[in-house]
């Protein structure tokens, strides 16, 4: 952010850059977090994070702070910061909290008035279905991304929202990564075609379970990819 300090007349007008908040720093170390900027294992350089943003040390100590708060971050004593290495047992619990958050939201959502949001996840799970056969295994994983924040989105329940957001950042692009197998991507879009109908003619208990379902299948696909976590 760029803050001019306008001089009396005839003097110079002199840009004075203002430095990042803590709070601003930490966004964009989740964002590139959250999109593989940052890889598990890599070290996250105080110098080189002040260089980048401009903050000041005691900002960027303070946002590392935070990311570790959110298990983003691992802190160590004479090695500094480093993006957090998941272990398959992390990766377990995260799901399993998945499991229940979304089916939560999936049954919610089936509960609710909501015609527009039906008729918008139907219009998603249509594209998926088209789309499914194509081979364009990034363009599904939009979609499946999509298809889950709309279905947060329409249990309209903010902690279910709050809750997940912080699970799901530190697999973001373990999530991508299960897509880059047709047979996977069928099998995912098989259940998302159950949970679609299930929710839009309202039926509840059956949307939560085949909710549930689908998120422990989508780990049990994840922790065949053994190099993507730690010991």
């Amino acid at each position: 952010m760029t803050i001019r300090l306008w001089m009396p007349k005839g003097q110079a007008m002199i840009a004075k850059t203002k430095p990042l908040a803590a709070n601003d720093v930490a966004s964009r170390l989740r964002d590139g977090i959250r999109m593989g900027r940052y890889v598990p294992g890599q070290r996250l350089v105080e110098a080189d994070i002040i260089a980048d943003t401009g903050a000041t040390r005691s900002r960027v100590r303070e946002a590392l702070q935070r990311l570790a708060t959110e298990g983003l971050v691992t802190i160590e004593e004479f090695r500094g910061a480093s993006v957090k290495k998941l272990t398959l047992d992390e990766v377990r619990q995260i799901y399993r909290a998945r499991m229940a958050l979304e089916g939560l939201a999936a049954a919610e959502f089936a509960t609710a008035d909501k015609p527009d949001l039906k008729a918008r996840l139907q219009a998603i799970q249509t594209e998926m279905d088209s789309g499914e056969s194509t081979g364009d295994h990034e363009q599904f994983g939009r979609l499946n991304t999509a298809w889950h924040r709309l279905i947060i989105e329409g249990a309209g329940n903010d902690y279910v929202r709050a809750f997940l957001a912080t699970l799901t950042v530190p697999i973001y692009r373990l999530l991508f990564s299960t897509f880059y197998n047709a047979q996977r991507i069928d099998a995912a879009n098989a259940d998302h075609r159950l949970i679609t109908a299930a929710i839009v003619e309202g039926r509840a208990e059956d949307a939560e379970r085949f909710m549930r379902a689908h998120v422990e299948q989508g780990f049990h696909s994840l922790s065949t990819i053994h190099s993507h976590f730690g010991n």
